[in-house]
């Protein structure tokens, strides 16, 4: 005898409770007693009832789905091997595989392809956008509210508009890292900072430079890097070419300071001896790296965690008004300060 396909009636019947309500729990209806959707489910399981997706679509107009939007990246390439990208990627899926939501990756790296990303929204293709990139002027924000797509950035927005976001405290960040080289007795003490039109870079170095001076040293020198190792190396040389009797440098990332601390081993100088070096970030980089860095904890998947969950909470109810939270960062003392 063939089985039949087990149906909502089914599940309705197994579980004690109307159709309706089975639905409701099937198309994530935020009004059903908690006691009552674990009834439900357990009769799914028990039945095994697959939902129909695609009916339930028609229902509740969403995909299930959510676009994670990266600009900035430099490459399709990039993001695969940028920690930072995937510490975010990771934050996201993480949080996402628990709420049913399938995440789509989009790269929008040139106009054609920012063009394409509001399109595929606008026409529905996924029901809201997570948007990461390190660009200030960053013009896909301000497109994806003219097109009412539901949106939660990474890092605030270049001009002030009603989108969520969520960010870190990196004028903070900087002042930790300050707080450090003054706690051992650092006194010529210079930055790599990140590229000056990203905001988060701009606010590690007034954080640094402003704490630096609150502690009696009116002149931090810096060199501008582009969150790359190499461009943490070449920053070093030319900081060690004029300023030779450095002794602390910050970098505003832990890639620069893996950069800079091959640079300063390969010159002869030890490392935390001749020049304590602190990073930020805290990632994969700053354990590799030999002596293993001191650096400035982003929660990086934590972050990454909330944004999917603001935007999951907005799609649920459509007049939640725009949020923004704001993590607090940490200093990480390890060998290299």
């Amino acid at each position: 005898m063939i089985r039949s396909t087990p149906t909502l009636e089914d599940v309705a019947r197994l579980a004690g409770v109307s159709r309706a309500t089975v639905s409701r729990v099937v198309n994530g209806t935020r009004n059903v007693d908690p006691r009552i959707q674990e009834t439900v489910r357990d009769a799914i399981a028990r039945t095994g009832y697959i939902p129909n997706h695609a009916a339930r679509s028609l229902v509740t107009r969403r995909t299930g789905t959510v676009a994670l939007v990266i600009s900035g990246a430099g490459g399709g390439s990039d993001v695969f091997v940028d920690p930072f990208f995937g510490r975010i990627t990771a934050g996201v899926v993480d949080f996402l595989r628990t709420r049913g939501v399938h995440p789509v990756l989009m790269l929008a790296d040139t106009d054609r392809a920012r063009v394409e990303v509001v399109e595929f929204l606008r026409q529905g293709s996924a029901d809201g956008a997570l948007l990461v990139t390190t660009h200030a002027a960053e013009t896909l924000p301000a497109r994806l509210l003219k097109a009412r797509v539901p949106t939660v950035l990474f890092a605030r927005p270049g001009d002030p508009m009603p989108v969520s976001y969520v960010d870190l405290d990196h004028q903070g960040g900087g002042r930790l890292a300050a707080a450090r080289f003054v706690e051992i007795g650092r006194t010529r003490v210079a930055t790599i900072s990140g590229p000056l039109d990203v905001h988060a870079s701009q606010d590690r170095l007034t954080g640094f430079r402003e704490a630096m001076a609150r502690n009696g040293f009116p002149y931090v020198p810096a060199v501008e890097g582009g969150f790359t190792a190499a461009s943490g190396s070449a920053a070093m040389l030319r900081l060690l070419d004029e300023h030779p009797d450095v002794d602390g440098v910050f970098a505003a990332n832990d890639l620069m300071a893996q950069g800079a601390v091959e640079v300063l081993l390969a010159q002869g100088k030890r490392v935390p001896g001749d020049v304590a070096v602190v990073g930020f970030d805290d990632s994969a980089p700053a354990l590799a790296c030999r002596p293993a860095l001191t650096t400035i904890r982003q929660p990086v998947e934590l972050m990454a965690a909330k944004m999917a969950e603001v935007l999951v909470t907005a799609l649920d109810d459509p007049e939640e008004p725009p949020r923004s939270v704001i993590f607090e960062p940490e200093l990480v003392v390890r060998a290299s300060a």
